[in-house]
């Protein structure tokens, strides 16, 4: 299947030397909800422009349905853009700004008002038609936005942050819509964001970016549960990294020595041997706390104190600050208030249950 969205070899750079896209190869699928994810400044904005028209690569190709467009001028792209600030015409109300990419275009005053009254529906704004933006709270403001890309019907929907100038309730609110938008209507979105949370809530594919080029590309739970480097673990979700060596290798398991300790590791790849220094990758969810006096003779524990106690509403999240001072954080669910009793206590000492399944391995140096 022809991917929608083909950005080839792609490299964009700007004055100062800055690479901002090198050399990026991403293919989006007709009907996908994809989200470029990353930090500030590494590349993602800069992609969404130049499939959208408003910057031009360095080298490489876009396309869309096929049709080469890299020379195309934004407005001969079957493509429309939701930006971060809304971007509406402050003298002019709700069914004005809506309407005002048909006018400009020629379509007929009678067609103009129909299809704008389709798309204020689908953004349940149909009673706010006249009012004015600054009448609008932010999450109506944004839906404008959205009413104005889709009243022309595009192929692909391009979002640059669209949630970021939103509350936290608005921003969970609007997600659900969002998603909910893009399931009823069936076309490709590419959405820009620097929340991870937002990331995996929306998307049906997250490609990371890193410096210009892409880190992984995969499905929420692949980027969560296999992160291909400690780049992604660390940017997707919370992560723990203890550091070790290689201590003995067989057909599916690998021990490791941490500070002392031998940890036990599910781990059935080629690429290691002994001797080879390695991260270890555990995320707070999957590790456990035991005190020291009920671990006496078990294996893949590793000793510490409790350094600090996070209330996170469903769960507590616990700081734990090992003997070589590597910090790490272990979640306590907490099904009742009669759980809180298996919180500890700051001072406490205790110890760290490393599972050998869900524990994943890098490799830093070779032995």
């Amino acid at each position: 299947m022809q991917p929608i969205v083909n950005v080839s070899s792609v490299t964009k750079s700007f004055p100062g030397g800055l690479v901002a896209v090198n050399n990026v190869d991403l293919q989006v699928n007709e009907g996908e909800f994809v989200t470029l994810l990353g930090p500030s400044g590494c590349g993602k904005s800069t992609i969404l422009r130049m499939i959208a028209g408003f910057e031009s690569p360095d080298s490489g190709s876009i396309f869309l349905a096929g049709d080469d467009v890299t020379e195309l001028p934004p407005y001969r792209r079957d493509v429309n853009m939701v930006f971060q600030d809304y971007a509406l015409f402050p003298h002019m109300n709700v069914r004005q700004n809506v309407g005002y990419g048909l006018r400009v275009t020629g379509v007929a005053k009678e067609e103009v008002s129909i299809k704008v009254d389709a798309a204020l529906a689908l953004v349940e704004l149909s009673d706010k038609a006249n009012n004015q933006p600054a009448q609008l709270s932010g999450g109506q403001r944004q839906r404008v936005s959205l009413a104005r890309a889709l009243v022309r019907n595009p192929k692909v929907l391009l979002l640059d942050e669209p949630l970021s100038a939103l509350d936290a309730n608005l921003r969970d609110a609007m997600q659900v819509e969002l998603k909910h938008l893009h399931q009823k209507l069936g076309i490709t979105f590419i959405m820009v964001t620097h929340d991870q949370t937002e990331a995996l809530a929306m998307a049906d594919r997250i490609v990371l970016m890193q410096d210009g080029t892409v880190a992984q590309s995969g499905t929420p739970a692949e980027l969560y549960d296999r992160p291909a480097t400690p780049y992604v673990a660390r940017f997707i979700g919370k992560s723990n990294f203890v550091s070790g060596v290689i201590q003995a290798t067989r057909a599916d398991s690998v021990d490791v020595n941490v500070d002392g300790k031998i940890l036990k590791v599910d781990y059935s790849g080629n690429n290691i041997q002994e001797g080879d220094y390695v991260s270890l990758c555990v995320r707070p969810e999957k590790s456990s706390l035991a005190t020291k006096d009920s671990t006496k003779g078990k294996s893949n524990m590793l000793p510490g104190v409790v350094s600090e106690i996070l209330f996170h509403g469903a769960n507590v999240r616990v700081e734990v600050e090992l003997n070589d001072n590597t910090p790490f954080f272990v979640d306590i669910q907490l099904q009742s208030n009669s759980h809180y009793e298996t919180v500890p206590t700051i001072g406490e000492a205790v110890t760290v249950k490393i599972p050998t399944g869900n524990t994943l391995l890098f490799v830093t140096q070779t032995g």
